[in-house]
């Protein structure tokens, strides 16, 4: 008895409607993709935490999912807004008074500032050499990307009442899935069973890993920082402190930092006359402005077990590829293609003190 040849044409049909149906699903659901990324970002970011809660409010999900979501208006998504609102009402006035400095003079710097350990020799060089240059060659350097980051920040909150509906609705998707977390986590890991057995079930725990080793590293050092520093700000006496606060979160979060606004602040201090508070403000810059530089480290670390320059190239490379939500499929991606790679070569290392190691160690 021959065996039936495979029904080509049946086979290329059911293919083409399976690509069919889940192209239709996701053109329905593009309005929701951007918000339910987020989502799925912050709950399994924030799951400990909701599971903490849910224990000390009896047991009850109910309650806990309640409390999760007030927290999220008031501690994530309402000074997102602000600062983004703020940044964008003021981008006007920054961008001249940024152009009114060019032909500001620099006061001679204070003897002492040569004194400061490690780093006042440079400083005081530094200084030396705008008294002499002038200020304008900086702000000539800095002035482009400022408007154009001033005009970013401009644009998106031109659409800011769409940008407040898609919070609500990722505020919304977040109830949900802290509701039904689990059947949602035992579908994901259904899904990897599916693709790729055993390995694909260990992926979905790493991406979830990296996803909170991220939220951990990225975004809390990002708040900590801002705080931080428009607390400084606001005790040493800088006008529109609020405006610079939210400013360097903005920074803090695409990983520039808060030194590009905290220097410039001491510096107008001093230029005022004003050294005690500037110096109070420069000591308090280099504890604020190097506190990343272990903060973040030790977070990621605590969240994720993973190579910190492969965290670090994922947020900066995700965040220019997709945005601020590229904050975390960056690092996610690249966790993820580094598992199956390390899984992939991992048995055909050759042991540790072979030939080729002694060949390497020569070269």
């Amino acid at each position: 008895m021959t065996p039936a040849k495979p029904d080509l044409t049946r086979t290329m049909l059911s293919i083409l409607s399976i690509a069919l149906l889940m192209l239709a699903s996701l053109w329905i659901l593009s309005p929701f993709i951007g918000s339910l990324i987020w989502a799925t970002m912050i709950v399994v970011a924030t799951w400990p935490l909701m599971l903490g809660l849910q224990q000390r409010l009896w047991g009850r999900r109910g309650l806990a999912t309640m409390v999760m979501v007030i927290l999220l208006l008031l501690v994530l998504f309402v000074p997102l807004t602000v600062a983004l609102t703020t940044v964008a009402a003021h981008a006007d006035q920054v961008v001249d008074l940024v152009g009114s400095l060019s032909v500001a003079d620099l006061p001679k710097a204070p003897d002492w500032l040569a004194a400061v350990p490690l780093v006042g020799e440079s400083l005081s060089t530094a200084w030396h050499r705008i008294t002499v240059d002038g200020i304008a060659p900086l702000v000539a350097l800095a002035k482009p990307y400022l408007g154009v980051s001033f005009k970013w920040a401009a644009s998106q909150a031109g659409s800011l009442g769409l940008i407040g509906l898609q919070f609500l609705l990722t505020v919304a998707l977040s109830g949900i899935l802290y509701s039904n977390g689990e059947a949602a986590a035992r579908a994901v890991h259904g899904f990897g069973r599916r693709l790729a057995g055993e390995q694909g079930d260990a992926i979905v725990t790493l991406a979830g890993l990296a996803i909170r080793g991220v939220a951990m590293g990225i975004v809390v050092t990002a708040l900590v920082q801002s705080v931080l520093g428009g607390i400084g700000l606001w005790i040493a006496g800088i006008p529109a402190a609020a405006l610079l606060t939210a400013l360097m979160l903005m920074l803090c979060l695409a990983q520039i930092g808060v030194v590009p606004v905290l220097v410039p602040a001491v510096a107008w201090l001093y230029w005022g006359g004003d050294n005690v508070w500037g110096t109070v403000l420069l000591l308090w810059t280099l504890v604020v402005g190097t506190l990343d530089n272990f903060l973040r480290p030790w977070l990621i670390k605590k969240g994720a077990d993973l190579p910190l320059l492969l965290i670090f190239a994922g947020v900066i490379g995700g965040l220019f590829a997709f945005g601020l939500v590229g904050l975390f499929i960056g690092p996610v991606v690249l966790a993820v293609t580094y598992t199956l790679l390390n899984s992939w070569i991992g048995d055909k290392l050759p042991p540790a003190g072979t030939k080729s190691d002694i060949q390497v160690s020569r070269l």
